[in-house]
């Protein structure tokens, strides 16, 4: 009698995930996701100094997946983010990630804003086997060694560290510095641009360090000057770029500075300088080839007004609105039948992939998780607009 009432419980059950409308194998054993819903985890700053690289960019991330799911959704299912912030530290970033794997069950990662933090991530998504598609962190050693559940559609360091490179040659630079952070995230960014360097047959004329926390570089810009370099290529985060531009200002030192993506918002860089005029000379890298104020993202720049009326509009919100639309389409090319393994399946069909802010086409495959191969140069005239110099393609 009890296997019988057992047989009727089980044939009642299926019955329900039938009449759901989804199939036994998404009701039972894909976490993170229903008939409806989709929930995808979001580890990145979104509170301090480091929240452009986070909140900003989950602005963004956000109205693209409003749009999309006042318009049905994808294959039925609305979207819906969970962020966690990690402040951009390693130890809270590993806590976040772990939240979000085992407690809220989401479906995949999308995050990583500050390479430090999604390094230190990186071993715990890749042993449980969740797809990730990272943010806007750029250190190599989150893209590699290459695993079967990581993708980046950001730019990384030493695509980055090759575009500087070959900036400066396009440029006729004779004479090249360099001053960097040493840290995990300025290593990697540091040791492929120092060996693109001897590649290329170019000996720094000086090569400088300056902390992250630094507030004065006075020391390093005389070293510097007494070099005499055509152009500096600059490897740092925004505050203590910040300090060795404007303290070079102060000291008449005025050669040409090569920036890279963790200075993508020249606004707020020119801010923090705080010296009309300083930034005169800098140049670059953006991952998107618009600014907020561009005519084509208008509809997008007015919906993150709209919805966060507190926030200023960012570069960093355009990472997020082309982030959101190569998952989108992931998500839609792996089918109502969703699951891990599909989704991941569909992030390598991806070829030339176009969204509305990238500076290219995404193209993701077994072999090449790095998928964004199109550093975008920018540059701002002080008190002017940000304005779009060139799109680059790295090999």
């Amino acid at each position: 009698m009890g296997s019988v009432k057992a047989l009727c419980f089980a044939l009642a059950a299926a019955a329900m995930v039938f009449a759901s409308g989804i199939s036994p194998g998404v009701a039972q054993t894909v976490p993170g996701v229903t008939k409806d819903t989709i929930t995808i985890g979001a580890f990145a700053p979104m509170t301090g100094p480091s929240y452009l690289y986070g909140k900003l960019f989950y602005n963004g991330v956000e109205v693209v997946f409003d749009e999309i799911n006042a318009a049905g959704g994808i294959n039925g299912r609305k979207v819906q983010i969970l962020r966690e912030d990690d402040r951009c530290d390693p130890a809270t970033a590993i806590g976040a990630v772990k939240k979000l794997i085992s407690q809220d069950q989401v479906f995949m990662i999308s995050g990583g804003g500050c390479s430090n933090s999604a390094l230190a991530a990186r071993d715990e998504i890749e042993k449980s086997g969740i797809p990730w598609i990272v943010a806007s962190a750029v250190h190599d050693g989150i893209t590699r060694p290459i695993a079967p559940n990581i993708f980046s559609p950001a730019l990384t360091s030493s695509i980055e560290s090759a575009a500087q490179v070959e900036y400066a040659q396009r440029h006729d630079v004779q004479r090249v510095a360099v001053i960097s952070m040493r840290d995990a995230w300025g290593r990697a960014r540091y040791e492929p641009l120092m060996a693109i360097l001897k590649e290329k047959g170019i000996t720094p004329v000086a090569d400088e360090e300056l902390a992250p926390d630094a507030n004065d570089a006075t020391p390093q810009v005389l070293r510097l000057r007494a070099a005499n370099p055509d152009a500096i290529l600059i490897v740092l985060f925004p505050k203590p770029a910040a300090v060795f531009v404007r303290d070079a200002a102060k000291l008449g030192f005025k050669p040409l500075l090569i920036g890279q993506s963790a200075i993508s918002d020249p606004t707020a860089f020119e801010e923090q300088v705080g010296m009309p005029g300083a930034t005169a000379n800098f140049v670059t890298i953006s991952q998107v080839r618009y600014t907020p104020e561009s005519p084509e993202v208008a509809k997008w720049s007015k919906a993150i007004e709209a919805k966060y009326p507190g926030d200023r509009l960012s570069v960093f919100n355009l990472f997020g609105i082309g982030n959101a639309q190569v998952i989108a389409e992931a998500l839609k090319r792996a089918g109502p039948e969703l699951s891990r393994e599909s989704l991941l399946a569909a992030v390598t069909t991806l070829r030339d992939f176009p969204t509305d802010t990238y500076g290219g086409g995404i193209t993701c495959t077994k072999e090449e998780n790095r998928c964004n191969k199109y550093p975008v140069w920018i540059q701002k005239a002080p008190g002017g607009p940000i304005k779009i110099m060139d799109i680059a393609k790295v090999n």
